[in-house]
């Protein structure tokens, strides 16, 4: 009984996975998707209490990694001692931009969900809220630049956020356009040292 189960709320997502990919949340229809996996509407409220429930069981796994794999990499450089972190500044962002890079090119279609087709959900902001962490951290890394003794010029956090925007919006290209993995790290790899020239000329002491 659990493995037809099992079975029925897999039709149902992949169902969804489909209609969501092609209409976006808010255009998906719960009816259609009901109708493509070939079960009833009393099956289906038997597993999701509602198309945003539904959209969630698929997209919140990814949203979980991504995030917290970028969380845990911001954390652990700013726990480094302020002395060691100017040395380790590349590995923590490199190391995860390489991790960010294989998980989407391993999971497209519900990562490219989360990122183009959240609209109306809890997860529309999802980049946005990635933009806010990489601005609060920035911002204090350049805190502890100063406290060493050097000369950080003032940037406002609007320009930093600019700036973040950027980054994240390219770096997620890979998913919206579906990139083959070995260009999308030839790309990315590219993409990084265009950034990291550009932060090197703004801080110029």
């Amino acid at each position: 009984m659990e493995e037809k189960l099992s079975d029925t709320m897999v039709k149902i997502q992949q169902a969804a996975l489909e209609e969501f990919s092609d209409k976006g949340f808010l255009g998906a229809s719960l009816r259609q998707i009901v109708k493509n996996a070939g079960v009833t509407t009393g099956a289906f409220y038997g597993y999701f209490s509602s198309k945003e429930a539904l959209f969630a069981s698929i997209v919140e796994p990814h949203a979980t990694a991504l995030m917290g794999r970028f969380m845990e990499a911001q954390i652990g450089f700013a726990e480094l001692p302020e002395e060691e972190q100017p040395r380790h500044m590349g590995e923590a962002s490199g190391d995860y931009v390489n991790w960010m890079v294989d998980y989407i090119c391993e999971h497209r279609e519900p990562v490219k969900l989360l990122l183009c087709r959240a609209e109306g959900t809890s997860y529309e902001h999802f980049i946005h809220n990635m933009v806010e962490v990489e601005v609060e951290y920035t911002l204090r890394y350049m805190d502890v630049l100063r406290r060493s003794g050097r000369n950080v010029p003032t940037l406002n956090q609007s320009l930093c956020h600019i700036i973040a925007s950027g980054m994240f919006n390219g770096l997620f290209e890979i998913a919206v356009h579906d990139m083959p993995r070995e260009q999308a790290i030839c790309d990315v790899a590219q993409f990084r040292n265009f950034y990291t020239a550009g932060w090197l000329e703004l801080m110029k002491e």
